[in-house]
């Protein structure tokens, strides 16, 4: 089906870390989306070909918008958070850790609202979150509108959230998993881009949905 872009589109790809454009051959493409595309350096390419430009480019490579992070946990992911918070730093991330801050028990909605606010206003890039599970997190986080929170368990969890669902919260559980797993689940959210093109338009009806609500 063909499709027309227009200069909002490719600014709002761009704001999600995008690189890549990639069009169908019968795709239309305004000339001020055009100019836009060449302002900003993205790449231009026919669907056909993205995949395999995907592969050698940053849509699978570190991603440059993703530099700030807000990071929170439930007393059960307090250690857990801080071995990422020091990761993450030394990456050079900027952490806003919004606690808990001690192993004392307390409510995993509180930070999960914590860290979805700060993601929801850009005030940070992406977000984390940590419980037990992951699941209880990621249930308060979507709550807040356009949160997309992912309960991420391999690699291929958290690769499929950012490259399909453009997920802009990881959610791990620290009793669920160990610290190596975590370390490479957290290594592929932040190495993967999303992928546009027939996920984008899957999200907007994700978002139509939640429009509706």
């Amino acid at each position: 089906m063909k499709k027309l872009y227009t200069e909002l589109d490719i600014i709002n790809f761009s704001k999600k870390g995008g690189k890549i454009f990639p069009v169908s051959r019968q795709d239309v493409i305004t000339p001020s989306a055009l100019d836009r595309i060449k302002a900003l350096g993205l790449k231009l390419v026919i669907k056909e070909e993205a995949e395999e430009l995907l592969l050698e480019d940053s849509a699978i490579a570190k991603n440059p918008l993703l530099k700030k992070v807000a990071l929170g946990s439930d007393h059960t992911g307090f250690k857990l958070k801080n071995l990422l918070s020091k990761i993450l730093i030394d990456l050079g991330y900027e952490v806003v850790d919004v606690g808990t801050f001690d192993e004392q028990s307390c409510d995993y909605p509180d930070f999960a609202y914590a860290v979805a606010k700060r993601v929801k206003d850009s005030s940070v890039d992406f977000g984390i979150l940590i419980d037990a599970t992951g699941i209880p997190s990621a249930i308060a986080a979507n709550k807040v509108k356009g949160i997309r929170a992912a309960t991420c368990y391999n690699e291929f969890s958290a690769r499929s959230a950012r490259e399909h669902n453009n997920a802009n919260v990881l959610v791990v559980g620290a009793k669920t998993l160990g610290e190596e797993t975590v370390k490479s689940i957290l290594n592929c959210w932040l190495e993967t881009g999303f992928g546009g093109g027939r996920h984008q338009r899957r999200l907007d009806k994700i978002t139509s949905i939640e429009n509706k609500s």
